[in-house]
């Protein structure tokens, strides 16, 4: 290398230059490019919970109810199948129609936008179940339970009964009672609570259909004027068709309580 400054001048100017061009011409590149920034997505915020119940202990708790004392359901014990939930809807009715699918001890309220609140139940046992339609006409809260002179006949132990049973946690009507109509008359049919809870999923009734009392509360609720009910063996197109009705069961209450909401 030379010692001589002009020499020296002259490279570094030299050099100087070449940085000055190389970093132009990548200035002019980066003004020809842009740099894609990629925003990722938003994250989908996760669907609510598919139920407005709260968690089943508070669903199943023990609560006074029109003054009398429920007690709570041991949820520990239940198949939580049969703890009541919004599914989706499976029977293809419109909303207000409740359908009960016999095969599967499942209870549907049909409720807009393709969902449905299905209820555990229990069905009437061996020579008490029935398929058909019918129209809830008539509801009451603590209803009393009159056995049928049939039922007193078989157990005479319910003979003290004749007159009605007193409404109360004990009672076989349970909570809430609401009464299935024909063409206008009673079929002795009712959609009703019960303290034995652990006949839910089972063949148990004379032919009624069972809820755990805080269930029939709950549907109670929500049915505020007639609604048609379909009682079918199961829930395909076969089962529909083969809804006919076989009433065999004897009635489980006399009659509709004077003091019964009729529903217009």
């Amino acid at each position: 290398m030379s010692d001589n400054p002009l020499f020296s001048e002259r490279l570094n100017r030299r050099a100087f230059l070449g940085a000055s061009a190389l970093g132009a011409a990548s200035m002019a590149l980066s003004a020809c490019t842009t740099t894609e920034v990629v925003t990722p997505p938003p994250v989908a915020a996760p669907p609510p919970p598919d139920t407005a119940f709260g968690d089943t202990a508070t669903m199943y708790a023990a609560r006074t109810d029109e003054g009398y004392q429920l007690p709570a359901i041991p949820v520990a014990k239940l198949d939580p199948k049969f703890v009541r939930q919004i599914v989706a809807d499976p029977t293809g009715e419109k909303p207000g129609t409740i359908v009960v699918d016999v095969s599967e001890h499942f209870l549907y309220l049909v409720r807009d936008g393709g969902k449905a609140i299905r209820y555990g139940v229990s069905l009437g046992k061996a020579g008490f179940g029935w398929t058909g339609s019918a129209v809830v006409q008539a509801r009451k809260k603590w209803p009393v339970w009159t056995p049928p002179p049939e039922m007193i006949q078989r157990r005479p132990e319910l003979a003290k009964f004749k007159d009605g049973m007193p409404p109360g946690p004990q009672s076989p009507l349970g909570a809430r009672a609401l009464y299935l109509f024909r063409d206008g008359k009673d079929t002795m049919y009712r959609l009703h609570g019960t303290p034995e809870w652990d006949s839910i999923g089972k063949n148990a009734s004379s032919g009624c259909v069972r809820f755990m009392n805080q269930d029939i509360i709950d549907l109670y609720s929500r049915v505020n004027g007639p609604a048609p009910v379909f009682v079918r063996p199961n829930l395909s197109a076969a089962g529909k068709i083969m809804a006919v009705s076989s009433r065999t069961a004897e009635p489980i209450d006399a009659g509709v309580p004077k003091d019964a909401e009729f529903l217009k």
